[in-house]
């Protein structure tokens, strides 16, 4: 483990499930709890205003049938999360990518040209509750354990 990793760590324990043994962040329960507060909000939020449409989805076009049921696919990973809050990550993590993507790119230049209306600042509104997600995820861990950790093997070693 490097030296910027451990001062990361919080509290760790022995892990040997990828070839050779290293240490591994763990989170307290109190942690893990907070960042459950991040499932919830968005799978909680995605079932109430997505899934009463799966009624309406036989007339639903290519896009729109695409986009919603990914998010309902999102609702429900999010609530998986709920049970199994660190190997769900990846999915508040592909939140807060997608949305701070939109922000940048969609509706930063329209609010700085002052053009920011109509239906991209609803959305801009709706994207924002992101700052909840970007508040509880452990940003620490997520440094520790996808970017600086090694990452697994491409082959099988000899």
């Amino acid at each position: 483990m490097t030296q910027l990793q451990e001062q990361l760590a919080v509290p760790a324990t022995r892990s040997a499930h990828v070839a050779g043994a290293r240490t591994r962040t763990v989170l307290s329960p109190a942690r893990l709890n907070v960042l459950r507060v991040g499932y919830l909000v968005v799978g909680a939020g995605l079932a109430v205003t997505r899934w009463p449409l799966l009624a309406e989805a036989e007339g639903w076009g290519l896009d729109e049938g695409a986009l919603e049921s990914m998010l309902i696919a999102m609702s429900v990973l999010a609530l998986l999360g709920l049970r199994h809050p660190l190997r769900m990550l990846p999915v508040l993590l592909f939140e807060v990518a997608w949305k701070l993507t939109w922000l940048a790119a969609v509706a930063a230049p329209k609010w700085l040209n002052g053009e920011l209306e109509g239906a991209v600042r609803e959305q801009a509104g709706t994207v924002l509750w992101v700052v909840i997600v970007l508040a509880v995820v452990p940003w620490r861990y997520v440094l520790a354990e996808y970017v600086l950790a090694p990452g697994e093997p491409w082959r099988r070693r000899r």
